[in-house]
Parts: structure tokens; C-alpha cells; sequence
């Protein structure tokens, strides 16, 4: 059994040190990609993960197409070498669309496999792959006019990542919200907002009718001060640690039925307290395209 495991450019470091401290024995690196014969493991720092993977002798262009076509249809390459090979054994493949998704568009649900070349002749190949985006990047459709911040493109690939989002008329809870990316965010697709931040929001997200303010700092809110709630969502600058804190305390409350929490890093990764969060039971925890030096957390209660 043969599993890879694809980081994040600039965050390979990240994405072996999990791996080794979940005693996982990398048998070949290929640039970004981790190949292992160990039993796969859900690696948050992993853009996408292969499972099942093949070795594939192919000495020519057309039986490299050949043999893929024969296991599906869509497939995205990982070509960090022998591009132009790769990129001739591309053309034999049937065009998969990287159509960038709007706002409230769902993410691809048809299987798209990953292959790369070890070598001119030889392929990695896997039919099953945990991201829907070819090498687990989300194309979106920015918006450059309603948004205060580019941050909202964290929360929607987020929701893409869950198959979740607020629907019109939930109630969610925006914690750290200033200058409003997050807000905007929820309110855009109908959700009832309160935005809680000691920093004002952009005016024009507090104008818009689903958004109340708080001046407040997040960590003093108490869960029992907004009864149920549909969401939480959170992007607050703060240390891992406090930020656990923070989620255990609204995940004991019961008060709410949904969390994304942005966990982000400052200086070393601290993959103790990523463990942590992710032992959270029904949780799920990954680095997005968007992320920068920091991991997203999600809970679904239903």
C-alpha cells in the first residue's frame, strides 16, 4: 500500500515533522510530494493526500495515457519535473475543467486522481485523492468590491473543504471579525452575523442588515450570553494554545452546532497542540490553499 502525501509549497518542513511524529517512514521524497508504504493517516498539513497508489511503468507517452485512462477518467498532474512530458502525456487525457467557483457553487464531486513522473518511465498514480482541486488548490472567484479583505477566501474554501455552509436566516457568531472579510462573508450568504472585535468593522459590513456589532475582545465572550447558535467561526491573531481554550470552552457549552476556527502559528509549528485540536471527537483539521502558517479547524455536529 502506497500513500503520498502533497504539502503546501513553502510548508514541506511542516508536513514531514507530522509525519515523522506520527511515526510515518517517508521511503521517497519527490519535491513537495511524501511517498510512504505506511497505513495513511489524516495529515493536516497535507494539501492532498493519494491513497492507493500505483507505480506504472511507462515508457512511452501513449501507454502513460493509456494506463490512466484505464483506471477513470479525470485526472491532475503533479509535474514539479519532466514537465514537458508531462504536460504531452496531459494533452492525451480527457480536459478536466478547472472552472473557478463562484460564491455558493459546491466543490467538484466527480473523482480526480493525481500522477506525477519519479522518472521519464516510471509514474506514480492514484485514482483516490482526498481534495476535489487538482493538487488541493481552490480556484475562486474573488470578489474585489464587497469584502473588506481577501480573508473571506479562507472561510469559503473552509466551507468548500466541509461541504457546509450557513444557509439564510442561521445565526453565527464572528469572533476577532475586524475589518470584516469573515463577517461579510456570512452575511453575503444570508446568515444572521453578530461580529465581535475590540477594532471597528469596515462601515460598510457593519452596514449591511444580517451584521450586529460587539466591541469586545472574543475571549470574553461567554456562550451562554447568545444561546443556540448555528456556527462560530473565528480568525482571531492569537497563540494555539489560547485559542484551544477557547473552542473546548464553546464545544462543552453545547451552544453551538458548527465551528471553523482558524490556529494559527507564531515562530515554531506547535504540532502538540494541533494534535490536540484534532483529537476533538467528529473534528477535522487541514491546512487550506489560503492558509498561511496555520491550520483550520472544523466541527459538524450534524
Amino acid at each position: 500500500m502506497t500513500t503520498a502525501y502533497l504539502a503546501a509549497e513553502d510548508y514541506e518542513s511542516q508536513l514531514g515533522e507530522e509525519l515523522a511524529a506520527n511515526g510515518v517512514k517517508v521511503t521517497q521524497r519527490h519535491d513537495r510530494l511524501f511517498i510512504t508504504e505506511d497505513e495513511p493517516i489524516a495529515a493536516a498539513w497535507a494539501m492532498n493526500t493519494w491513497f492507493d497508489a500505483e507505480y506504472l511503468g511507462v515508457p512511452s507517452i501513449r501507454e502513460a495515457a493509456d494506463a490512466l485512462r484505464e483506471r477513470q477518467r479525470s485526472w491532475a498532474a503533479y509535474a514539479p519535473h519532466h514537465r514537458g512530458r508531462a504536460e504531452l502525456i496531459t494533452a492525451k487525457l480527457p480536459h478536466v475543467s478547472a472552472k473557478a467557483l463562484a460564491i455558493g457553487a459546491p466543490a467538484p464531486n466527480a473523482p480526480l486522481g493525481s500522477w506525477t513522473l519519479l522518472s521519464p518511465g516510471l509514474m506514480l498514480a492514484a485514482a483516490h485523492c482526498s481534495s476535489p482541486f487538482p493538487n488541493g488548490v481552490a480556484n475562486l472567484i474573488e470578489d474585489r468590491t464587497g469584502p473588506p479583505s481577501r480573508a473571506y477566501l479562507k472561510l469559503w474554501e473552509a466551507f468548500l473543504r466541509v461541504g457546509r455552509w450557513p444557509t439564510p436566516g442561521e445565526r453565527c457568531l464572528d469572533l476577532g471579525a475586524s475589518p470584516g472579510g469573515w463577517t461579510w462573508m456570512l452575511a453575503h450568504l444570508g446568515a444572521y452575523v453578530t461580529a465581535v472585535d475590540k477594532a471597528p468593522l469596515d462601515e460598510r459590513v457593519e452596514g449591511m442588515p444580517e451584521v450586529r456589532f460587539r466591541s469586545a475582545s472574543a475571549f470574553s465572550i461567554e456562550p451562554e450570553s447568545f444561546g443556540e447558535l448555528d456556527w462560530l467561526c473565528s480568525d482571531v491573531i492569537a497563540y494555539p494554545k489560547r485559542m484551544y481554550a477557547l473552542v473546548e470552552r464553546w464545544h462543552r457549552s453545547g451552544n453551538v452546532r458548527n465551528m471553523i476556527v482558524s490556529m494559527k502559528f507564531q515562530g515554531e509549528t506547535d504540532h502538540e497542540i494541533a494534535r490536540a485540536f484534532a483529537s476533538i471527537e467528529g473534528s477535522q483539521l487541514f491546512h487550506l490553499h489560503h492558509n498561511r502558517h496555520e491550520l483550520t479547524f472544523a466541527l459538524l455536529r450534524d
